[in-house]
């Protein structure tokens, strides 16, 4: 049976063992949420040894190149040395500027100590007391001095518990950050942008949409957005002070409804769609009936609490 060696702890495992289990099943704590190569918590560096990695591209070549694997999506098939992800040496130390709370949302602002390259509808690994999760950037890179990410709360879970009582100044560390589907493209300038959200799916969306804006986008922008209940639409304010963007705000028991309400005005229309996966799903099915070529959605599912 092949060995795995953390630092000077060593044991053996059943070959074939996923990664990401036999260093849990060992207390190393490993944090994880999607278990699918998404949301890059489980990030770990080789550095002797090989495993077999089923999703090699899921980090950039020069990543890849030094070792870096996504724990979750390999196997340990002959020996191997592996060095954890440390936010202390390997993350991007922030601060707290700002936070506010916009019912169970919590808008929390983060001044790196260094400037942080990324683009509207990227997401980045945000490590708060050993716990790691993954959340997508609201914020608009050039305009926004800081670093803006939108928390739902509602529901108990590790990183939200931490959360909800950090305070101006704390540090928070930033992982590894990543581009979804979610972008703005300026090819898209003439042609209708739909943005359909749940919940904090508002967060990238709200970015992208004020990318576009800022590009100077000619084409309609329609922009949905899905909430449990009126506190739930918590940039409605922000949204409706926007020129030139049909903004509709949805009671999620209403959503079929709106949603039977989409028309198609041009074949030529992009989608982009975020959220939890039930949400996602609808939102893409309606879609798909209203007439949007699939190659023209773009979605991005919000991975649950680990």
């Amino acid at each position: 049976m092949p060995e795995l060696c953390v630092g000077e702890q060593r044991w053996t495992v059943p070959n074939g063992s996923n990664l990401l289990d036999a260093l849990n099943d060992a207390g190393l704590n490993v944090p994880y949420s999607c278990r699918a190569g998404s949301c890059h918590a489980c990030l770990v560096q080789c550095l002797a040894g090989q495993p077999l990695d089923a999703l090699p591209e899921a980090l950039a070549l020069d990543k890849h190149a030094q070792g870096w694997r996504l724990a979750c999506q390999c196997r340990v098939v002959e020996n191997l040395q592996v060095a954890l992800f440390d936010p202390r040496q390997h993350g991007v130390m922030a601060t707290v500027a700002a936070l506010g709370w916009a019912g169970t949302v919590l808008r929390l602002q983060l001044r790196p100590e260094r400037p942080v390259r990324y683009q509207a509808g990227q997401h980045v690994v945000l490590w708060l007391g050993g716990v790691a999760r993954p959340y997508s950037l609201a914020s608009l890179p050039g305009e926004d001095e800081c670093l803006e990410f939108h928390i739902d709360c509602r529901h108990p879970g590790a990183f939200c518990d931490l959360a909800r009582a950090v305070q101006v100044g704390d540090p928070v560390r930033l992982g590894e950050l990543r581009g979804g589907a979610l972008h703005y493209d300026p090819d898209w300038q003439a042609r209708p942008l739909w943005l359909l959200a749940a919940g904090t799916g508002l967060a990238p969306l709200w970015g992208i949409l004020r990318e576009a804006m800022r590009q100077g986008h000619q084409g309609e922008i329609r922009l949905v957005h899905v909430a449990h209940d009126g506190a739930g639409h918590y940039l409605a304010d922000a949204l409706r002070k926007l020129q030139g963007v049909s903004v509709e705000l949805v009671l999620a028991e209403h959503m079929d409804e709106a949603l039977a309400g989409l028309r198609l005005p041009s074949r030529q229309t992009v989608a982009l769609v975020c959220g939890a996966q039930a949400r996602v799903e609808r939102f893409a099915r309606r879609l798909f009936i209203a007439g949007v070529p699939r190659g023209q959605v773009y979605a991005d599912v919000f991975v649950g609490h680990a």
